[in-house]
């Protein structure tokens, strides 16, 4: 069996290892996505007003989809800019939404809403749009007791990983 020179057997080892942990083509970069605020109903007839609670309750819900999803590594989110003070599908027409989320640069549009319609259930809504072939890739509706942020992250996390399961990019 021949051998090789030190030096080059050496570089064939340092080849070999750079070929081993530099990214393969398989390795996709992240989809960028960009994150519709989520509109809430409330129609639970409940005395006590609870706007400021669910609007915190409702910010929180997206930013742990936010920061869920990046977190991945399989999604890059992508900031949504609008004329309104909301970039939400309940705020906008769907092609000024989407209009926006490809102005931000993204691939996938998740948008949605939560409806609380008694004391302790409420239902979520969430979608997705290809902006590439403009379809919808995901549409769920999940349900949730309670009406405190433990309940709120519950159906956050639940979602996130619903959502991160699925195929969004086919």
């Amino acid at each position: 069996m021949r051998r090789f020179p030190a030096p080059a057997r050496w570089l064939g080892c340092i080849a070999g290892a750079v070929a081993f942990l530099a990214p393969t083509a398989d390795a996709a970069d992240p989809i960028p996505l960009a994150i519709a605020a989520f509109d809430y109903s409330d129609t639970s007839g409940e005395v006590q007003d609870q706007t400021a609670a669910h609007a915190a309750r409702l910010q929180g819900f997206t930013d742990l989809l936010r920061d869920q999803l990046s977190a991945t590594g399989k999604y890059r989110i992508v900031p949504l800019t609008c004329a309104k003070s909301r970039c939400s599908a309940g705020t906008l027409d769907a092609q000024s939404l989407t209009d926006a989320a490809r102005d931000a640069g993204a691939r996938l549009l998740l948008y949605g809403g939560v409806h609380k319609m008694s004391t302790l259930v409420q239902f979520g809504k969430a979608q997705v749009a290809d902006l590439d072939s403009d379809t919808v890739v995901y549409d769920r509706t999940i349900s949730f007791r309670g009406d405190n942020e433990e309940a709120w992250k519950r159906a956050g996390e639940f979602l996130a990983e619903d959502l991160v399961q699925k195929d969004l990019a086919k």
